[in-house]
Parts: structure tokens; sequence; C-alpha cells
């Protein structure tokens, strides 16, 4: 796997590691005295979560110069699984029957997402829509 497609996946690992660092700080802060939003600044792992998002903001701006749109934000999707299982693994939070299945159907939707091609073949009986172009629908205003 190429360097370009390994930050692809750098997405929704940050953004999971965002989550556990928010759940950590919200931890830390439920038992804070002075109050939620003093407590939330003198968190370290406040300061790790925005750290992270920073980081994951850049490279999301890179991995959407190379993708396009709808097909790099199904990749985001992935951290809902991940963060499923780090909560299972980390904070030992209890997954349910539904919650597996869930996961399953967005695995399988990232991979239909990420596997579908923009053009048809002549075997596919699929039609493409065409949408008019902005320019066309704001001259009929």
């Amino acid at each position: 796997m190429n360097g370009q497609r390994l930050s692809w996946f750098a997405i929704p690992v940050l953004n999971t590691l965002f989550q556990i660092f928010i759940k950590l700080a919200a931890d830390a802060v439920s038992g804070h005295a002075s109050g939620w939003f003093s407590g939330s600044l003198a968190s370290p792992w406040l300061l790790a979560a925005i750290a992270v998002e920073i980081v994951c903001f850049l490279i999301w701006m890179q991995v959407l110069s190379e993708l396009d749109l709808s097909k790099a934000f199904p990749l985001s999707a992935l951290s809902y699984v991940l963060v499923l299982l780090s909560s299972w693994l980390y904070f030992r939070e209890q997954i349910i029957v539904l919650q597996l299945i869930g996961s399953a159907l967005i695995l399988g939707g990232v991979w239909l997402i990420g596997t579908a091609s923009g053009r048809s073949s002549p075997q596919q009986n699929t039609q493409q829509i065409k949408f008019p172009p902005v320019t066309t629908m704001r001259a009929r205003r």
C-alpha cells in the first residue's frame, strides 16, 4: 500500500483517537471541583484531542485534493466502527449484536462506495443521472 492510500486511512484512525481523547477529557472533568470549563482547559486529554484534530484536518485537506468528495467522505464513516471497537477494547464497554450488524453494514457501504466506478460499461444496466450545470440553474432565476 502506497503512502497516499495510507494517508486516506489516517482519517478514521485520527477521528477515533479524537473521540477517545475527548472521552478521557470528559471523564477527568467530571470530578473536577472548579467547574467543567476550567477543568476542560486544564485537561491534557483535551489538548491531545485538539492536536489530533489539527493533524486530521491537514491530512483531510490532502486527501480531498487527491479524491472526489463522494469517495473520500465515506472513509470517515470507518471511524464509527473503530470507535465501537476502541470503546470495547479500551473502555470495556459492552457491544450488542445490533451494533455489530450496523458496523458490518457501514463497512459494506464504504466498500461499495469505494469500489464503485464513475463510468458505466455497456454490460451494466445502470443509468447515470446528469445534473444541469450550476450556471444554467442560476441563469433561470
